[in-house]
């Protein structure tokens, strides 16, 4: 599996904020978004046994498998070897493909693009906020809805965003603001 980094933090964003995990980001996406933070060229080649052989060298037991795009890689053995580790299997992913046959994650946050998104199942719905109609995100089933604001890298448009993702909440209470805490706190 082509592997941009494996690296141990706390979760900042979602439900699980603040939450120690390890972090396997995969290299590669189907999509090409203007706010990712993924260097996709940088990868090493790494096995299931590698994989498993460096999250354990933390002490978390909540893994969070990101992009990237996960689903380009993520094997149903892969999964099975993090549970059977003890560990606690998260996937944030954009949705536009399937899970592998027989995959059974314990949270699945789908944040959706300009793609059709083809999970069945979906925990954590969040939207990256830019301004956007929000009406095309009704339809989804979630446990949890998140509006992230989109970081785009100048302060005063983050500063409207926020502003606009907040009053965005407020009207529609099925929605919760979220925040990239780990830019707040300059952690990874």
């Amino acid at each position: 599996m082509r592997i941009n980094e494996i690296f141990y933090s706390l979760q900042g964003e979602g439900c699980h904020a603040g939450t120690p995990a390890v972090f396997v980001r995969f290299a590669g996406c189907n999509l090409k978004c203007s706010f990712c933070d993924t260097a996709h060229e940088a990868f090493t080649e790494m096995s299931e046994e590698d994989i498993v052989r460096e999250v354990s060298r933390y002490p978390a037991r909540h893994i969070v498998l990101t992009g990237g795009e996960p689903t380009l890689q993520l094997t149903t053995s892969l999964v099975d070897r993090l549970h059977a580790g003890g560990w606690y299997v998260q996937m944030e992913t954009n949705g536009t493909r399937p899970l592998p046959e027989g995959c059974r994650l314990d949270w699945v946050t789908c944040s959706p693009k300009d793609s059709p998104v083809r999970l069945t199942h979906i925990d954590e719905l969040k939207v990256v906020y830019t301004g956007q109609d929000m009406t095309p995100y009704d339809h989804y089933e979630a446990s949890v809805r998140n509006l992230q604001p989109c970081d785009t890298g100048h302060a005063d448009e983050n500063a409207r965003l926020l502003k606009a993702s907040i009053a965005y909440c407020l009207d529609h209470p099925d929605w919760h603001l979220s925040l990239q805490t780990h830019k707040l706190l300059n952690i990874r």
